[in-house]
């Protein structure tokens, strides 16, 4: 391979729950003959979006092609996890043709697109763009901005209070690195919730960036492949509210894992889910669990009260069927109170 032969990366990002992973494997489901690989990093030590995609049974993409990395944000652990995960797909006997990187939910694109100038990968690889994928209902909802006139009552009353939304900075962070972005879910929007949507995204970009819209993430791969933006020569156009950091930390948000016993009625686990959502600020729910009777796995995945369910796949021969349900949310999460919601136990 030479220099100008670099194979292409696509960075995936957007907020807890937006689709990402729905968009990845869409992704490889419609390849078009390329040989894909994909890099997935999990905020927390379980990996459940890798899981979802090494289930897929995709030809255009081996189960050894698909990398999880779940020790850490991956905009973080960028010497210790990403570069040897990146040269590791490099090293395959058939190396990847377009490399797809999910980033978690919480990770800030910009420090990962920088990693790129790494000298050890600097001339095999190049960002061909980076993918904001953005939760329409919930920026709809202003899950993302606090109410102005309510931060003004209250700053009259303590001017001393500090109202830094670390849901909001992470939002526009990866908005303002993208240069494409997905409106998804979009059939959740009436069309002036749309119209809305897409004018407060071009108000918080700084440059001309595509929003285009979609349901369930479905996207022809033809426009997420191929953009040749060549991001990470291209850094001081995406600032960052975290730039003057030196290190970056997820401290405003905690997650933890809940064991879930074989149920007998997939209605009674997703009403306690959603039940211990209603009752605690949790942002993101998703894992498997085992029902009784049932050969295949049920796959649960949760944005807010907003939940999803479905069988995703057969139980693996020799396969352990402990049920996990990944919790996120910001911090202060009382743990095991949403443990004995969700367990009953």
């Amino acid at each position: 391979m030479t220099d100008i032969a670099k194979v292409p990366c696509t960075i995936i990002t957007g907020f807890l729950g937006a689709g990402k992973t729905t968009l990845v494997r869409h992704v490889l489901q419609n390849a078009g003959g390329r040989r894909l690989a994909v890099i997935v990093n999990e905020f927390g030590d379980v990996g459940i979006d890798g899981e979802i995609l090494k289930g897929c049974g995709i030809e255009s993409c081996k189960e050894e092609s698909i990398v999880e990395l779940s020790n850490g944000c991956i905009c973080c652990t960028v010497a210790d996890d990403f570069v040897p995960a990146l040269e590791g797909l490099l090293a395959l006997a058939e190396p990847p043709e377009h490399i797809l990187i999910e980033t978690s939910g919480l990770a800030l694109p910009k420090p990962l697109v920088q990693a790129f100038n790494w000298p050890a990968i600097a001339s095999r690889v190049t960002v061909d763009g980076v993918v904001t994928v953005v939760d329409g209902a919930a920026v709809a909802a202003g899950r993302f901005a606090d109410d102005p006139e309510a931060l003004k009552a209250q700053q009259q009353e303590d001017a001393s209070l500090d109202h830094d939304n670390p849901l909001e900075e992470v939002y526009e962070d990866q908005l303002l690195c993208a240069d494409l972005i997905v409106l998804n879910k979009s059939d959740l929007l009436s069309e002036d919730e749309r119209q809305r949507v897409i004018g407060e995204i071009n108000a918080a970009i700084l440059r001309a960036v595509k929003v285009v819209t979609a349901e369930s993430a479905k996207l022809d791969a033809d426009v997420l492949l191929g953009i040749k933006a060549a991001a990470e020569n291209d850094l001081a156009g995406r600032p960052s509210h975290h730039d003057a950091e030196e290190e970056h930390d997820h401290d405003d948000f905690d997650t933890f894992i809940i064991d879930l016993p074989t149920v007998n009625d997939p209605a009674d686990i997703v009403a306690r889910i959603k039940q211990a959502t209603a009752d605690h600020d949790i942002l993101r729910t998703k894992g498997f669990v085992e029902v009784t009777g049932k050969p295949m796995r049920l796959l649960i995945q949760g944005v807010g009260q907003r939940l999803q369910q479905q069988f995703d796949r057969p139980w693996k021969p020799g396969e352990s069927r402990q049920g996990r349900l990944v919790v996120i949310g910001q911090h202060g999460l009382d743990q095991d109170a949403i443990v004995r919601a969700v367990t009953g136990a």
